[in-house]
């Protein structure tokens, strides 16, 4: 059964095996020009695919240069994950009353859950209606845009954005605003990174707490009060549009200068709203009929008049914190003013100055001049009137006003008076100006006071600008010319118990000068420094009735020439108690017990009170020749009254973060238990004792003396209270001072010129300073307790006949009235008996015997 195959089955089997080929031709084999254009062409698909591949990686590299390059500096999302926004620091009077807002930027921070839903969907809305489906960058608005901008080209207007809104949170917190495609690039990097670093919530609720809205306004809160005087969640739909419409240019939608622009964009955005269905079209239509009204914003209630004392916590706290913690971290500030009696020490400051300043200063003239013609300023005066400014530092109730008419003995003052409340309306006033009251209105040539006026045009003429105060009603009524003085002041007002400051008038307006003459003002203390002498030589064991000669003194300054001190009075007493010398400030035996017991150690007493950081080891130091300021002499007088302790002053209580733990208090001053209610909170004093509190108190009672019966009695006039103080006169009647304390009050008067210039002859401490310090306590001791000061364990208060009277102080163990013999002879070295050899009747005091014990170490 082996049948030969067929001849196509042989050539089947042959072609099937490679080397059983037949060696002839072949019918069905492919022909060779084919073969060579399928190898073409594969060879060109793979260049390609190859040229492809070479691109791509190109390209890859290429992005990932150019990656590096754009990423490269951009900010650490550290500092964006623990982000705190800028917030107001707010400072409080000790009455909890709001006393100043710090801040660079206004801005008042609200969470993510407490910002209402009206208001984040209209942000949305009109700013990013894809942001909670991005990863940071909207590709279809960045198309949108492109088209925009491609249309607008060569037409000179700003690119169109495409920012999300979380691209919008970097470039405002991290970048900047320079308009470059690298910053946009720049910006789309961040976002994306932001968008892997932080939840949506909270790149959210940091776009709308950093966002400028205008007037001043950072986020959404801020803004909602500039605008509309409310809270977030007390906004209506098309207040909430209106928010939102300001981001792209808040200055280009402000509704008092464009209301109609600031109107179509609000529509705007309740359009966009109404398309994401945020709201109906009813809500729309009712939105948009609502027109766009402001309400000015209306700060709570504030302390006023404690500028200076308010700048002063300011420099305090950007001292102790630096400037952007302090204006920018939201801290809480509570101070030590007390709002009545830095009211009170304004008033009688300004007082005093108004006094001197109209017995020596003369009618400097108008404050300016209408051009007016006279024949239409009475009709004209009112309009005329409103279009000039009030000149800086005229007082509440002072107007400002112009002469309308005048005759020799009476002119008519033209005045604008502005009711409370915004739309109270604006009432005019005439009122006479009679001649017989401006007898002090001596006018002023070259510097020169003239006589008397005796016809208004020696004054004022018609047109005039001038400051009035308007007195009485009806026909009654009349104004008073008024000015602003040339003289300046300044007081303070401590509790010397803790050191706390709790009033600070710097000058008579904050307004004109913010230059604190309280505390930043370097002047001579004059007289004023003379117990820190007297305490010295007390501390060496010197007594109160030590006989000291008041002669004339010379001493030998070499090439410098003689200094030749002198008394104020120019005469010489002789012989004189230690006491007595203070009570009338000599200057002759101050100079004579500062040599007695080294200026080197009167400069150590001085500095350890901080009456002065350094001063001079000579002699005219021990007489006030060296510079300190109110505040300073304030707190070193403070120190007195506290028996030697180190009082520090300090206008902050405490400072807390925007957490609310405080960060800060003063250091001398320990409180146990003031942050456990369920202690009882006590007083710990850390304050250095700097002086010995026996020789303290002496020098305090002799300085009771001074206002009993010497340079300082008119201070204690009619109070019939302890009161201990020291006069200061600095060489030409260029500073006048006092300072003065009660047991549990402190306070410091200076006057004089900002530019050093005699206040004119006699004008002492005495004369203007005291008058000033006595009107103001006659107030604020009225409701306070009438201490005594308390001398110290084992002093004794004896009675003795001092020459000049009888007396009563205060001697150490050892000590007895004119035994200690004469000190202090004359310039050639010859000394006197002593004239205080009476007999003494002395009486030991047991400490605490009067007055209240502060748990302060028990010294008033």
């Amino acid at each position: 059964m082996n049948a030969k195959p067929t001849p196509r089955a042989r050539l089947a089997t042959a072609s099937s095996d490679p080397h059983t080929r037949s060696p002839g031709p072949r019918r069905n084999a492919a022909p060779p020009p084919r073969r060579r254009r399928r190898n073409l062409f594969g060879r060109i698909v793979g260049a390609l695919f190859g040229l492809i591949a070479l691109i791509a990686l190109a390209g890859a590299g290429a992005l990932y240069i150019a990656y590096a390059h754009y990423s490269a500096g951009l900010p650490d999302l550290n500092g964006l994950r623990n982000y705190q926004p800028h917030q107001m620091s707010r400072v409080y009077a000790g009455d909890s009353r709001l006393l100043a807002e710090l801040a660079t930027e206004r801005r008042i921070f609200v969470p993510y859950s407490a910002i209402p839903d009206i208001v984040r969907h209209a942000f949305l809305s009109a700013e990013d209606q894809n942001f909670f489906n991005h990863g940071g960058v909207d590709p279809l608005a960045i198309i949108r845009a492109a088209v925009t901008d491609v249309s607008q080209y060569g037409q000179g207007r700003r690119p169109v954005g495409a920012s999300t809104i979380t691209q919008q949170v970097g470039k405002n917190m991290l970048l900047g605003n320079e308009v470059s495609f690298s910053r946009k690039i720049r910006e789309a990097l961040l976002a994306m990174r932001i968008e892997r670093s932080l939840s949506k919530e909270r790149i959210l609720e940091l776009y709308l707490n950093e966002i400028y809205l205008g007037l001043g306004a950072y986020g959404v809160a801020s803004a909602a009060q500039t605008y509309f005087n409310k809270s977030l969640d007390e906004l209506t739909i098309p207040e909430a549009a209106f928010l939102a419409a300001l981001p792209k240019a808040p200055n280009n939608y402000n509704p008092l200068r464009f209301p109609d622009a600031a109107r179509a964009r609000r529509d705007w955005v309740i359009d966009r709203m109404t398309d994401d269905h945020v709201i109906t079209a009813e809500q729309a239509a009712a939105a948009k009929a609502a027109p766009v009204t402001t309400s000015p914003y209306q700060r709570p209630e504030t302390v006023t008049g404690a500028n200076y004392f308010a700048e002063e916590v300011r420099r305090q706290l950007v001292t102790k914190f630096g400037q952007d913690l302090a204006l920018q971290g939201g801290l809480v500030v509570h101070t030590s003013l007390n709002p009545t009696m830095q009211t009170l020490a304004d008033k009688v400051l300004r007082d005093g100055l108004l006094k001197y300043d109209r017995e020596h200063g003369g009618w400097r003239g108008p404050a300016g001049h209408l051009d007016t013609h006279p024949a239409t300023l009475a009709t004209s005066w009112a309009t005329d009137l409103a279009a000039v400014a009030p000149p800086p530092g005229m007082l509440p109730e002072w107007r400002f006003g112009v002469v309308i008419s005048e005759t020799n003995g009476e002119a008519q003052v033209g005045i604008l008076d502005h009711p409370p409340g915004p739309a109270a309306p604006t009432e005019q006033r005439v009122l006479p100006m009679p001649l017989s009251d401006l007898g002090w209105a001596h006018p002023v040539h070259d510097g020169h006071i003239g006589p008397s006026p005796r016809r208004m045009s020696d004054v004022i003429r018609v047109g005039d600008l001038v400051m009035v105060e308007p007195t009485g009603a009806g026909k009654q009524g009349k104004a008073i010319l008024r000015q602003i003085p040339a003289v300046e002041g300044a007081m303070v007002i401590m509790d010397p118990t803790t050191g706390r400051v709790l009033a600070m008038s710097g000058g008579w307006s904050f307004e004109m000068s913010q230059f604190n003459r309280a505390s930043q003002g370097l002047r001579q203390p004059g007289s004023s420094f003379k117990p820190f002498v007297y305490l010295t030589a007390m501390e060496q064991d010197i007594s109160p009735s030590q006989i000291f000669l008041d002669e004339p003194f010379t001493l030998d300054l070499g090439a410098q020439g003689v200094w030749k001190p002198n008394n104020y009075s120019l005469n010489f007493n002789g012989p004189i108690p230690l006491r007595i010398a203070l009570e009338k400030s000599l200057n002759l035996v101050t100079v004579r017990l500062a040599q007695k017991v080294g200026m080197a150690n009167v400069a150590k007493t001085a500095i350890a009170f901080h009456e002065v950081d350094s001063m001079p080891k000579v002699l005219p130091a021990a007489l006030g020749a060296v510079e300190t300021t109110v505040l300073r002499e304030a707190a070193a007088y403070s120190g007195l009254d506290m028996g030697g302790k180190e009082v520090l002053p300090s206008v902050i209580d405490t400072v807390q973060d925007r957490d609310g733990h405080v960060i800060w208090r003063p250091a001398a001053l320990a409180c146990d238990g003031c942050n456990d209610p369920s202690k009882t909170p006590t007083v710990i004093d850390n304050r250095k004792q700097i002086a010995d509190p026996p020789s303290v108190f002496q020098v305090v009672n002799m300085m009771e003396g001074v206002v009993a019966r010497g340079t300082g009695y008119a201070a204690g006039k009619g109070l019939d209270r302890a009161i201990a103080g020291k006069t200061g006169t600095t060489q030409d009647f260029n500073d006048a001072w006092f300072a003065g304390f009660t047991p549990d009050l402190a306070a410091v008067v200076w006057v004089g010129f900002d530019n050093p210039a005699s206040l004119g002859k006699d004008e002492t401490g005495s004369a203007l300073a005291v008058p000033i310090w006595h009107d103001f306590m006659q107030v604020a001791l009225k409701d306070r307790p009438n201490l005594k000061f308390v001398p110290p364990p084992g002093v004794t208060m004896a009675s003795w006949d001092s020459g000049y009277g009888t007396v009563t102080d205060a001697f150490k163990p050892g000590q007895q009235p004119g035994a200690s013999g004469p000190m202090g002879g004359s310039s050639d070295g010859a000394t006197v008996a002593s004239s205080a050899d009476a007999a003494a009747t002395a009486r030991t005091i047991a400490p605490h015997a009067a007055g209240v014990d502060t748990g302060l170490g028990g010294l008033y």
